[in-house]
């Protein structure tokens, strides 16, 4: 248990640190199908495209491991 928890975290930690510099050249949030909102002088994102392309990778990555 506690070595699925420090995987979990140590995980985590790597994406956090690795997904501003991969967003620069990937452009998740930007793809056809995100949605951006101005309302009231604040911009609203919802990126539909973004997280169903970002959860077919994690996917199929869990399905060749």
């Amino acid at each position: 248990m506690f070595k699925w928890l420090l995987t979990l975290v140590v995980v985590i930690f790597v994406l956090g640190i690795v997904s501003p510099h991969l967003a620069r050249f990937i452009r998740f949030g930007q793809l056809p199908g995100d949605l951006s909102v101005s309302l009231r002088g604040r911009r609203y994102r919802f990126p539909f495209a973004s997280v169903l392309l970002f959860s077919l990778l994690l996917w199929l990555v869990s399905r060749i491991i």
